[in-house]
């Protein structure tokens, strides 16, 4: 059987959690990097939208990042990510559409015209203020370990605390900050955020990374 190819690209949150999926569920890869500025053909031809992280199995090709999250647990889910109640697939709803458009406005002002920054960190804020409650009864979103939900918007909160975290750290998020610290210093983390160099036609790399178990998010 052919190895299913993994288009990506490192600091994308997208991918970053295509990529933690991917090694959660231990299967393994053909990881390709790609550099966003110059993307290779090959990748064109694979992405409909042409944007990472794109996966292609089995003549299938999955564009969206949390689509493949689902297939790679529907393969092997060996941590029960998908064990989570319905409101986590509306957190990840509510993180990739008016959490993201006010990461995008905040964090890539210059392409955007007459962005208000105290507005877009408020507008983001009412997010991160509803995942500090869930997060202050447990130390993950629903309970000890990570779900799906935890997985898909850590790289995003990670995005947007990066913007200024100094500002981020001194916000009334106490739970959100030691969530999101707590993956930064994981095994899971470190695991999938290897630097690997572009990928060149004609080269190939087996990815199958430390899953990093267990994934050191703190009981």
């Amino acid at each position: 059987m052919n190895t299913p190819i993994l288009w990506s690209f490192r600091r994308c949150p997208y991918a970053m959690r295509a990529r933690l999926a991917i090694a959660s569920a231990g299967i393994t890869v053909d990881l390709r990097e790609v550099i966003l500025r110059d993307k290779p053909a090959e990748f064109l031809a694979d992405s409909p939208s042409a944007t990472v992280p794109c996966l292609q199995s089995g003549g299938k090709v999955i564009d969206e990042s949390f689509d493949i999250m689902l297939w790679a647990l529907a393969q092997n889910d060996p941590e029960g990510w998908l064990e989570m109640p319905a409101q986590g697939f509306d957190l990840v709803c509510d993180c990739d559409g008016p959490f993201k458009t006010a990461l995008d406005r905040y964090k890539y002002v210059t392409r955007h015209k007459d962005v208000d920054i105290g507005f877009e960190q408020h507008r983001a804020g009412f997010f991160l203020h509803t995942l500090d409650g869930l997060l202050a009864r447990h130390s993950c979103l629903f309970g000890a370990g990570p779900t799906l939900a935890d997985m898909a918007i850590l790289p995003f909160v990670r995005q947007f605390a990066h913007v200024d975290l100094a500002w981020f750290t001194a916000q009334p998020w106490p739970h959100v900050i030691r969530w999101l610290d707590a993956f930064k210093s994981s095994r899971r983390f470190v695991a999938v955020m290897t630097k690997y160099p572009a990928w060149q036609p004609g080269a190939a790399m087996a990815w199958f990374p430390d899953p990093g178990f267990p994934p050191n998010l703190p009981a």
